[in-house]
């Protein structure tokens, strides 16, 4: 459970501590901002993501590309943005549509690392459509890197392979080149 009382006293002491006054017109009301934001962000509810439908005997690559959520960096707290892009063969079930952006938000919706996330979803999706052959890219563009440190932008792009995406190399160039990587 997200302590948002004690959320908004730290964010008073936050300003305090970098030399701004917490009393100030246009700091009056931040840390309770800043507090329910923490709590919208760790709290947030995705929806129901168990909706599966029975294949009807397709078979063929389902992919869904170009989903778009953010995290945050575990290790420096600050955001990263993630494009993600899914595929699986069904066997016995298909997911519907949202689910799969549902399920990337998810586990965006943490204090995250891009390559655990990768995995997760990838796990979720091999729990949800009941197939092993589920494979997930994610590109992500981290503010860790771009706004401190080195401050140079790039791109991570993780991958998760299972079932023929990892064993099969025509299914796994399939879906690299229907997802556009």
């Amino acid at each position: 459970m997200v302590d948002l009382d004690r959320i908004e006293q730290l964010a008073n002491e936050l300003l305090d501590a970098i030399g701004e006054d917490p009393e100030r017109d246009g700091l009056k009301d931040t840390p309770k901002r800043f507090a329910k934001w923490w709590g919208e962000f760790m709290q947030y509810d995705p929806g129901k993501v168990e909706t599966a439908f029975a294949t009807d005997g397709t078979d063929n690559m389902v992919a869904v590309t170009g989903m778009e959520v953010w995290s945050l960096c575990e290790h420096h707290l600050l955001p990263f943005t993630a494009r993600v892009a899914v595929a699986y063969i069904p066997t016995d079930k298909v997911l519907g549509l949202s689910k799969f952006a549902r399920v990337a938000h998810k586990y965006a919706h943490r204090l995250q690392i891009q390559e655990r996330m990768t995995n997760q979803i990838l796990d979720e999706l091999k729990q949800l459509t009941g197939s092993e052959h589920v494979a997930v890219v994610v590109d992500g563009e981290h503010s860790c890197m771009s706004r401190r440190g080195i401050r140079t932008s790039g791109t991570m792009r993780t991958s998760a392979l299972s079932g023929d995406f990892r064993n099969d190399s025509t299914t796994r160039s399939e879906f690299f080149e229907l997802v556009g990587r």
